[in-house]
């Protein structure tokens, strides 16, 4: 017990001491986790060729890419945007996705960016999508930019015909 007593009295004044022979704050060390990450190696984040289309950020009426802002609906064919007229879901027809029958390589897939919400597509258009030679994926618009940016940092030959997120319904 006289031990603990005395340990007890002795913490104060170690405190004291400890606090005033503080030496200075070494430079704060990279963590571990982050030097020895494949991040370093592959940063899909950082290392984007400035030629490629990069969707940053999107708002109820358009989207961010490359650090611009853009109103309305998008079209992307690896790395060409275009405006697109579709203003809701029930605009997108055949003819609206009619620039994939010229586009050459064939986009291994198109993502339809369906608004705030996921909607269904067409039975035509998804057979028109199919008989050039696509896949498609009809997602919420916020998730198809992301899915874009992905698949098109990959390297893979990738479209988007995105909606703005404020679009709700068809």
């Amino acid at each position: 017990m006289a031990v603990r007593q005395r340990a007890v009295a002795t913490l104060p004044t170690l405190m004291r001491a400890l606090r005033k022979e503080s030496p200075s704050l070494p430079q704060r060390l990279p963590s571990l986790r982050r030097a020895f990450s494949l991040y370093d190696q592959v940063n899909l984040i950082d290392n984007i060729p400035e030629d490629q289309l990069r969707f940053q950020g999107y708002t109820d009426s358009g989207f961010t890419v490359n650090g611009v802002q853009y109103e309305g609906s998008l079209l992307c064919v690896g790395n060409l945007l275009l405006s697109w007229s579709p203003k809701k879901m029930s605009d997108i027809t055949t003819d609206s996705l009619s620039i994939f029958q010229a586009v050459r390589p064939i986009p291994e897939i198109l993502i339809i960016g369906t608004g705030r919400h996921i909607e269904s597509v067409d039975p035509a258009i998804r057979k028109f999508i199919r008989s050039i030679g696509m896949k498609l994926e009809a997602i919420d618009s916020r998730n198809a930019s992301s899915t874009y940016n992905i698949l098109n940092e990959e390297g893979r030959i990738v479209a988007a015909a995105l909606l703005p997120y404020g679009v709700s319904s068809s």
